[in-house]
């Protein structure tokens, strides 16, 4: 469907991407690697029509349609959340109408043999063709489907999108290209505003998705589900892995290992020569022989290698204080915004050295309570901090309070102490300051930066307890790797908020799950607790079809007279039916012969100078129609008798 060939991307005189190829098939799930700035996003644009590469062609199959989910995206807040998502279906409308100023052009026309007459019938079938693979008397239903499934309730359908955070909004820029069902999805980050049972729901659903669905995501767990084949993006090249990112993951850690050995054989090589030249520079006898070395060494196509050495990045926390062994208590604690009942009667108590998952759907809680606990927002209810506790509360605001005018290196190097001073480059690389960002004053940070270098401020500060609001937001996979290490060496107690699945699997030893106002606690990690979820989920459909089942009993004893009358009065019309789709079958039968004799014009000139043949096909495409509507009212007649 897609064929990118020899393309090649610039950006302030670096380059992306160099001479890269690969093809794009039809149901493909392609995870898109590489560290942050190797160009992911930049190839999805390209990808999309939105970038033009500077060297190399892409190439589009006709008719293949593209849906892109940036990582951030402009909303329309005007709407309501269902008529936002079903504006995307407005095409549907367009094609309905001009369905209809083709079929009143047709009927006021006779030049049957003529070109445009053909031109018209043809866009006509076009178009039901397309509406039929679209389904498109189904789609609203399926616009509320999906809507539920990334975690809006039915109420929420008519409630203005104005009311909802910008997360929110994203879901149903999300739920707009899942409704159209393109035949490539790129979806960038697509995991960022999504809650736990959102993320699953997603999988799920691109795990039997028709089309191709190409991602860029630094959630493990789902590239490790969706992903079927990995293309890693490395100083200007394109590496293809045809397998899930686990696997590719050990592949390129042996084609690491054999490109360090290569480089390390070749650096040899370059020395010796090198020497050569140095040695015999200035013997004349020599100086044919140095002239030959000196082109050889032109020549040699130097291997590089990543500069960032993961082996050797890793940190440990400054040594706890000691504190109290309950850290945090909870007492009947309540929060409300307005009329809004956010927390109601939580008790708790967190102790000493006890690491804990905060998790549940995005706006039950979880954030709030953090706050809460960080003294940061009024309450209901107590909420008491222990004994000695020195709470080090990082959330997606804590930017705020860094100091603007010192660079990225100073603001760490103020209060690193100690042995851990001489890693601090080491550490800043691990979360993705590298080279000349280190010296960037932080006035001039993006957003996400700023939160990178909060994060590595807090994890430098001597504390005993750690609260943690989506720490991993703007991580990527290695640098999240190399602060759940830390996090498993802490000593001291940790709180943490965080939708990502692998970073949470056996870092927490509780989860509270915050649901209609309240918490439900679950004694183990993350996948302890999604699997309890399961079995709850289960055992509510078990419920669910026993409750059916007795209602179906119930329905069983209708009076044997009725029921005699209703099977009576059901069979009739399932004959009346019978009889319209033999009828349907005869005249599609007849329809396909007359459009057998209009494609072989010359083997039926007669009748198709005549315009006896295009009559023929409208009788019968009128006819069709015809019997289906009344096969339609047919089947509504049965269904409401059914129902009866």
């Amino acid at each position: 469907m897609v064929s990118l060939n020899n393309i090649s991307k610039e950006f302030g005189g670096e380059i992306l991407f160099d001479d890269i190829s690969f093809n794009i098939s039809n149901k493909e799930r392609i995870g898109f690697a590489g560290k942050n700035g190797a160009g992911k996003s930049t190839l999805l644009n390209i990808i999309a029509g939105e970038l033009i590469p500077d060297k190399g062609e892409l190439v589009i199959s006709k008719d293949t349609k593209i849906g892109y989910l940036k990582q951030e995206m402009k909303t329309n807040q005007e709407k309501t959340v269902i008529d936002e998502t079903l504006e995307v279906l407005s095409f549907i409308t367009d094609k309905k109408n001009r369905i209809d100023e083709i079929t009143h052009q047709l009927s006021n026309r006779t030049d049957y043999t003529s070109k445009s007459y053909s031109k018209l019938i043809d866009e006509i079938d076009h178009i039901n063709h397309e509406l039929m693979i679209l389904d498109a008397d189904k789609l609203n239903g399926k616009a509320e489907i999906i809507l539920k499934g990334l975690g809006f309730t039915s109420t929420d359908f008519k409630r203005s999108l104005k009311e909802f955070s910008h997360g929110w909004r994203m879901r149903v820029e999300l739920a707009k290209l899942l409704l159209i069902n393109p035949h490539i999805l790129l979806l960038d980050e697509p995991t960022n505003h999504l809650d736990i049972e959102s993320i699953q729901w997603l999988e799920d659903y691109l795990l039997s998705y028709s089309g191709s669905v190409i991602l860029v995501s630094h959630d493990r767990t789902l590239l490790d589900k969706l992903s079927t084949r990995t293309i890693e993006l490395n100083k200007g090249k394109a590496y293809d892995y045809k397998v899930v990112y686990s696997e590719y993951i050990r592949l390129r850690e042996e084609r690491e290992q054999q490109l360090e050995a290569s480089f390390s054989n070749q650096q040899k090589e370059i020395q010796e020569i090198e020497r050569f030249i140095e040695r015999f520079r200035y013997k004349a006898s020599k100086a044919k022989q140095v002239q030959s070395r000196v082109k050889q060494l032109d020549k040699v196509d130097r291997i590089e290698i990543d500069k960032r050495d993961t082996k050797s990045i890793h940190f440990s926390f400054p040594e706890a204080p000691p504190s109290g062994k309950i850290t945090v208590e909870a007492i009947e604690l309540g929060k409300s915004y307005g009329e809004k009942l956010v927390l109601e009667n939580i008790n708790v108590k967190i102790i000493r050295g006890e690491k804990l998952a905060l998790v549940g759907k995005n706006g039950e809680g979880k954030s709030t309570m953090a706050k809460i606990i960080n003294n940061s927002l009024d309450h209901i209810g107590q909420l008491k901090l222990g004994h000695n506790v020195v709470l080090g509360y990082y959330s997606q605001d804590i930017w705020d309070m860094l100091d603007p005018t010192l660079t990225v290196f100073e603001t760490i190097d103020n209060i690193a102490i100690g042995e851990v001073r001489t890693k601090i480059k080491s550490i800043l690389g691990a979360f993705l300051f590298q080279g000349d960002d280190i010296d960037k004053k932080v006035s001039i940070l993006s957003g996400g930066e700023k939160s990178r270098l909060a994060l590595v401020k807090l994890l430098m500060t001597p504390t005993n307890v750690l609260l943690l609001d989506e720490p991993t937001n703007h991580l990527d996979i290695l640098s999240k790797d190399i602060l759940k290490n830390a996090l498993l060496q802490y000593n001291g107690t940790i709180i943490i908020v965080s939708h990502d699945r692998d970073f949470l699997q056996g870092l927490t030893s509780r989860c509270l799950e915050f649901r209609n106002h309240g918490i439900k606690e679950y004694l183990g990690d993350i996948n302890y607790f999604l699997d309890k979820k399961a079995q709850e989920q289960k055992q509510i459909a078990n419920k669910s079809n026993a409750s059916e089942n007795k209602h179906n009993e119930s329905a069983n004893k209708i009076s044997w007279e009725k029921k005699k009358e209703k099977e009576k009065q059901i069979r009739k019309i399932n004959k009346e039916i019978s009889n319209c789709e033999d009828r349907i079958e005869k005249l599609e039968h007849e329809l396909v012969s007359v459009n057998d004799k209009l494609a072989r014009p010359d083997e039926n000139a007669t009748d198709f100078k005549s315009g006896k043949l295009f009559r023929l096909h409208d009788e019968l495409t009128n006819e069709i129609a015809s019997v289906y509507k009344s096969w339609e009212e047919l089947s509504a007649e049965l269904e409401k008798v059914s129902k009866s």
